[in-house]
């Protein structure tokens, strides 16, 4: 794998807690706008500008555009932003409760994207891509990383291990009680070299940003008369996790009726097809495991997957579309359907109880999907059900900017 030191943008040492903000596609406007208030050096107001113009302003337009690249040039001349003096790789941790991970910020090339060395395991939709592609070629910047993971390699591993003894260049707490740690790595040619026998990565979010990152390549090579591959804008900002060191949270299904099912029915049917155990943990306790509540009390089921099944088919998630939520509640397209919700598992099993009682239907509690699953998809060249997996802690933009 090729990454590339940058010589890009980060924030003072004094703003970097208030300009490190959330990735703009985990909140909608109303929510960013809240997270913004009294913040006015957050990289919200560049990531979602459509929180500083009149409410209602259609977020595609142009007037979102141009309030972006002003928010963005305004925090580079009040200082706020400051430009590096030499190109740079960095390591970024971060610490959620007991749980640490280490990433090494740099520059992917596009071409090893389009190439499939960086696999991807998720569709894009062309609303958010058209969105990213138009704001990351009004900034000449990406302002958000694609969070990749890699399996482990001990000499890279060795590397962070030894650059993380040092101290860092930002450290702080944010208002969630998650914690950032920056370390600034100078030149970094050594690690270049080091990371060239990484032979592939994988997307476990960004999935947008890299497609846009890519198109907005393509677009500037368009422009310019004799395109070399090495300009700056065919690299896009990255930060590469070893897959060791990654937690993946379940993605819960909660569907809001039994489709016409009397309750007694309704689990006539998942024993027939999954068999039932009364008074099952909340929380499954292995891959094959799913757990359902139903009118105040949860229940165990067992999804068993066939043994000539494919990467995808083998998931919990698509044994229980396949099986039950297609055939007997009448989710046809988990995409479109208005019937059928997705609860991140950063939000606990406690949230469904709370919505099933209040609002009735059923939830299943899934057990996450596996870094494993994940990359063994990816390399059979599939696509993963939508909302598989819930990346937690999610990565804050703002720490670190390539432009070009």
């Amino acid at each position: 794998m090729r990454i590339h030191p940058f010589q890009g943008l980060v924030p003072s040492p004094a703003s970097a807690p208030e300009v490190a903000c959330v990735p703009y596609d985990v909140v909608n406007a109303a929510e960013a706008a809240i997270l913004a208030a009294g913040r006015p050096q957050s990289l919200l107001h560049v990531d979602r500008a459509e929180i500083d113009l009149p409410a209602g302003t259609n977020p595609y337009s142009d007037p979102v555009y141009a309030k972006a690249r002003e928010n963005f040039l305004a925090l580079q001349q009040a200082g706020v932003l400051l430009r590096e003096t030499t190109p740079c790789l960095y390591i970024y941790q971060q610490q959620m409760g007991t749980h640490v991970q280490r990433g090494l910020v740099a520059g992917c090339h596009v071409d090893d994207y389009d190439a499939g060395l960086i696999k991807k395991h998720e569709k894009t939709r062309q609303d958010k891509e058209d969105d990213r592609t138009r704001l990351i070629d009004t900034l000449s910047a990406d302002t958000g990383p694609v969070f990749l993971t890699y399996r482990d390699n001990a000499a890279v591993n060795a590397l962070v291990a030894a650059k993380t003894r040092e101290t860092p260049l930002h450290d702080f707490t944010a208002p969630d009680g998650i914690r950032h740690t920056l370390w600034r790595i100078p030149g970094g040619q050594d690690w270049v070299e080091t990371f060239r026998a990484v032979p592939t990565t994988y997307i476990a979010d960004g999935h947008h940003r890299a497609a846009s990152a890519a198109r907005v390549a393509r677009l500037r090579r368009d422009r310019q008369p004799q395109p070399t591959g090495q300009e700056d804008y065919n690299w896009f900002l990255c930060v590469l996790f070893p897959a060791s060191e990654l937690k993946i949270l379940p993605y819960n299904r909660l569907v809001v009726d039994l489709n016409g099912h009397a309750p007694a029915d309704f689990l006539a049917q998942v024993q027939a097809v999954f068999g039932l155990q009364e008074n099952a943990a909340p929380s499954p306790a292995a891959v094959g495991q799913v757990s359902m509540y139903l009118a105040g009390k949860w229940y165990g089921l067992r999804c068993t997957a066939a043994p000539q099944a494919d990467p995808v088919s083998r998931l919990d998630v698509s044994i229980l579309q396949d099986k039950f939520l297609g055939p007997v509640l009448g989710i046809a397209d988990v995409r479109t359907s208005k019937r059928i919700d997705f609860v991140g598992g950063i939000r606990g099993t406690a949230e469904l109880m709370r919505r099933v009682d209040a609002e009735g239907g059923v939830a299943f509690s899934m057990y996450p999907v596996t870094l494993a699953q994940l990359m063994d998809i990816a390399d059979a060249g599939q696509i993963m059900p939508p909302k598989s997996t819930w990346f937690e802690p999610k990565l804050r933009s703002g720490l670190f900017i390539h432009t070009f």
